[in-house]
């Protein structure tokens, strides 16, 4: 733990907190955007049980695991053809906000479901999971910023 020497010095180190408060607060946003966005593109191809409060993903009709494997797919690998709808999952962060997403309309067919098809959520169930570490994350890095330890990432920024 940092001790200070004055009062001054103790100001000092309160106005640099103020100063970095906002490059912290995005360093943790984003990071905490890029664990939900490789934990959803992690559940691609897998079937996911247990993700209350979302449903689970229902097995694929061996008539579509048929099809799929006469067209050179692989089996048992639900929602992973080519790989695309993985790399469609992509972030945004603007200062404290962050957006994990996808333009593709499979996807969002797959986490809602549609009225043949039962929902197979990805991006929910990702923000859901990654809570743990994301908090863990936010909780270090809080830490040592209000205790003056320099953060690596931010030092690369620069």
């Amino acid at each position: 733990m940092r001790e200070f020497r004055s009062f001054g010095a103790f100001a000092q180190h309160l106005e640099m907190l103020a100063v970095r408060g906002p490059e912290i607060t995005h360093l943790m946003v984003e990071a905490g955007a890029e664990e939900i966005k490789e934990t959803a593109q992690g559940e691609i191809g897998f079937y996911q049980h247990d993700i209350a409060p979302f449903p689970d993903w229902a097995e694929l009709s061996p008539e579509y695991e048929k099809s799929k494997v006469a067209a050179g797919f692989e089996p048992d690998a639900p929602l992973l053809r080519t790989g695309e709808m993985k790399k469609s999952i992509g972030m945004s962060v603007e200062g404290h906000e962050a957006v994990v997403g996808s333009n593709d309309k499979v996807l969002e067919y797959h986490e809602f479901g549609t009225d043949k098809m039962p929902p197979r959520p990805v991006l929910g169930p990702a923000a859901h999971f990654s809570k743990p570490r994301i908090f863990s994350m936010m909780a270090k890095t809080t830490f040592a910023w209000l205790a003056g330890v320099r953060l690596r990432k931010v030092q690369r920024l620069k």
